[in-house]
């Protein structure tokens, strides 16, 4: 459609501080001005927001989140200390202003690029499920789980079910 590769956001990452993703652009140009809309739309609730037919997405852009090649560019915000492989997504700040107490727990850890609850469901997952899957996860942290996730993620990537 003419627009840039990549796509940057700001996120926000360990303890708060907000930090810029980078993946490949999947949505249309626009897609930031829709959010809002889709959001009321499906109720009003911006935490984890998803859609399972979002308008917004390019058809490529459906080919890059089903095997999620659109991920691969936050690598980089791995090498530059912003995130780590493994720990709960990212979230935009419009997320993190929904939060309880109990759900800021998942900001004592860096953010990641996979973790329990994209091994575990991924977008199929209520929104209780994957928060309890990310406090787990930050409650629980142990280098063999990070392994186990890392091999359970190139699975998923391989079969892509849940993938929106």
């Amino acid at each position: 459609d003419g627009g840039p590769v990549l796509f940057r956001q700001e996120r926000v990452g360990l303890y708060g501080e907000p930090f810029v993703v980078h993946k490949f652009r999947t949505m249309c140009l626009d897609a930031e001005e829709k959010i809002e809309a889709l959001i009321a739309a499906a109720g009003g609730k911006a935490l984890l927001f998803k859609m399972e037919d979002d308008p917004r997405i390019t058809r490529i852009g459906k080919i890059l989140r089903k095997y999620s090649i659109d991920e691969l560019p936050q690598f980089w915000s791995v090498l530059r200390g912003g995130m780590s492989v493994v720990g709960p997504r990212p979230q935009v700040p419009r997320e993190v202003a929904e939060y309880t107490d109990v759900h800021h727990r998942r900001l004592l850890i860096k953010p990641g690029i996979t973790g329990l609850w994209q091994v575990n469901g991924r977008s199929e997952l209520s929104l209780d499920d994957s928060i309890r899957l990310d406090l787990r996860y930050v409650e629980n942290w142990s280098l063999i789980g990070d392994i186990a996730i890392i091999l359970k993620t190139v699975g998923v990537v391989l079969r892509p079910n849940g993938a929106f």
